[in-house]
């Protein structure tokens, strides 16, 4: 009986020519850069949306010049609005210029309130042994609470949540005695607790009433 051997491996099929007619493979694209104007945050062909258009200005000029020039330049102030009349040219400038103080004057006010807010870390006598902090006002400074809350909740390896006082401010109430250690974060601004002067910070102790006799 004939022994039955194996069967040859096919033999592998012969590379196809590159066809010379066939049109060569597109060039990578490269990724688009944009440029944010550092004061608006909008891009600069927008800068004029926004409420600080001098100051986007004075930036782009510094920084960019030739985007200043492109959208600026007297050329380009004049191809933009050939085709206003010299009345309505005057009255958009004057309405810019309205807007731009009303902005600056309501940052200034937004300033001042938030450098005349004050923080309250009040340690609170549960009983004699047991205390609460509680840490009213970051919100002025633009603290998010819930992060400042999970913050602090890691720190101390105890809990603390965010509730309202009783007069229906949000707060944070964090267990244990810990109205020092919370007052040097913020003086050392440390994580999410940046930007808040020391002096706007009152340490204040609330002991629990006692019961008449």
């Amino acid at each position: 009986m004939a022994k039955k051997g194996k069967a040859p491996a096919p033999e592998p099929a012969p590379a196809q020519a590159a066809d010379p007619d066939a049109p060569p493979p597109p060039e990578p694209v490269a990724p688009l850069s944009v440029v944010y104007c550092a004061v608006c945050t909008y891009p600069p062909e927008y800068c004029e949306f926004g409420a600080s258009l001098t100051r986007c200005k004075e930036w782009l000029k510094e920084e960019h010049p030739d985007l200043f020039d492109k959208y600026y330049s007297e050329e380009a102030l004049q191809t933009k609005v050939g085709t206003l009349s010299l009345e309505a040219q005057t009255k958009l400038e004057k309405d810019m210029a309205k807007k731009e103080v009303k902005a600056e004057a309501k940052a200034e006010a937004a300033l001042k309130k938030k450098m005349a807010s004050q923080i309250i870390i009040k340690r609170i006598e549960r009983t004699k042994r047991k205390h609460i902090t509680s840490v009213f006002g970051l919100e002025a400074f633009g603290i998010d609470l819930k992060k400042a809350a999970k913050q602090f909740a890691s720190k101390f390896a105890t809990g603390a949540s965010v509730s309202k006082n009783p007069q229906g401010l949000e707060e944070i109430v964090v267990s244990g005695d810990v109205s020092d250690e919370i007052l040097e974060m913020i003086e050392n601004e440390v994580g999410v607790l940046k930007g808040i002067p020391a002096d706007n910070v009152e340490l204040v102790e609330e002991k629990k009433k006692k019961s008449a006799e």
